[in-house]
């Protein structure tokens, strides 16, 4: 049976009580923080505004093409057999790339496995997202070196870790901010739950950034809630926002706002970036057996990366000679990752029993030696 989401059967197409400030009337839809619309239309909101550059705008444009182009990538060599997983962010880029771009050096990103965005934006190397999916490491990067976490399998569980995280940074008397990324679907862990409550009784400076991307799998959203995810934080204590999450603008906007608030001191935020999921929930999942083809349809012309590149054409911030070069580029990319995939290591089989006991244990080296005689007599046989 094929489920029909909220989204589908509510299309934000309402007119707008204010600029910026999106309200459908007819469904009672709550306010959306709108900076920039689907056309591509510059427009002001009363509570967050942004003056970018030209060079900044190309700068986001890039951050999103490349992440798209580095996640199709990565989607195809699933396909080939080279990963054994892959969990796509197409039709997310805006809400990452716009929050990840707010962050600051010395913020602290808890992801959960599908930020590649973010993790581009906190200057992580691609091909070291994929060493986990092909399973030859469990992680392929040092989460000190860029602040960035290693990413989280377990649903939910990365926001208890940000609160303690944050309550920690805020004790050390520094002033740099925590954000934690789950879905929709996270968002009914008890783990949330109890993240909530920890960071508003101790005031602790985190942001927690939902991506609303309208299907946990294969649950609608309404299923998941009876209100809007955002409106969930006035019960903690703590204010939400629901922002357009494909709009890079508004959410760059409002993500800065709430990092800055976090590190004054003035406690923690809920984001919901409201976007939609374009494709699989994962390599292994099929979304036609649950979601009709009019509903990617309609959140198509919402796509974040042509709204963007729409109004750096309309309002002369790039030209051909930048798409061009930028398209040179995300090919080059491409082949980077399909060459690092291609030629990783094999992990070293024996690494399963090291490091599980810091003085050895007659057990583990039993299991070893066993372990070992089986892989062994594979190549007897082979012989």
């Amino acid at each position: 049976m094929t489920v029909d989401s909220t989204a589908a059967r509510k299309p934000r197409r309402g007119s707008s009580k204010r600029a910026g400030a999106k309200k459908d009337a007819a469904v009672g839809e709550p306010e959306l923080v709108q900076l920039l619309t689907p056309e591509g239309e510059r427009v002001e909101h009363p509570d967050y505004s942004i003056d970018l550059s030209s060079e900044e705008l190309r700068g986001l444009y890039r951050d999103m093409v490349l992440t798209r182009k580095f996640d199709a990538e990565a989607t195809t060599l699933q396909r080939q057999g080279e990963l054994g997983l892959w969990a796509s962010l197409l039709g997310q880029e805006a809400a990452q790339i716009g929050s990840g771009r707010a962050t600051r050096p010395d913020d602290y990103v808890f992801p959960t496995y599908r930020e590649h965005g973010v993790a581009w934006c906190r200057g992580v190397d691609p091909t070291n997202l994929l060493g986990m999916f092909r399973g030859v490491n469990h992680g392929g990067w040092d989460p000190n070196e860029n602040n960035f976490h290693l990413y989280t399998i377990v649903i939910g569980s990365q926001a208890l870790h940000a609160t303690g995280y944050a309550m920690g940074v805020a004790k050390d008397g520094a002033d740099s901010a925590v954000i934690a990324y789950f879905g929709d679907g996270a968002s009914s862990q008890g783990d949330v739950a109890e993240a909530f409550t920890f960071s508003a009784v101790y005031n602790a400076p985190v942001v927690f950034f939902c991506q609303n991307n309208q299907w946990a799998i294969s649950e609608p959203t309404e299923r998941q809630t009876r209100v809007p995810l955002y409106q969930r934080a006035q019960g903690y204590g703590f204010p939400g926002v629901r922002v357009d999450g494909n709009d890079v603008l508004a959410v760059l906007a409002v993500t800065r706002a709430a990092l800055e608030r976090a590190r004054t001191g003035q406690g923690p935020m809920l984001i919901e970036a409201f976007t939609y999921r374009m494709g699989a929930h994962t390599t292994s999942d099929d979304p036609t057996k649950y979601r009709r083809d009019e509903e990617r349809e309609l959140w198509e012309a919402k796509d974040p990366i042509l709204r963007l590149r729409t109004y750096l054409e309309r309002e002369g911030h790039a030209d051909e000679a930048f798409f061009a070069g930028l398209e040179t580029e995300s090919e080059a990319l491409a082949k980077r990752v399909r060459d690092a995939v291609r030629t990783m290591p094999d992990p070293d089989n024996m690494a399963i029993f090291e490091n599980i006991y810091a003085d050895g244990h007659a057990l583990v080296d039993e299991e070893r030696a066993q372990f070992a005689a089986y892989q062994a007599s594979f190549a007897e046989e082979s012989n």
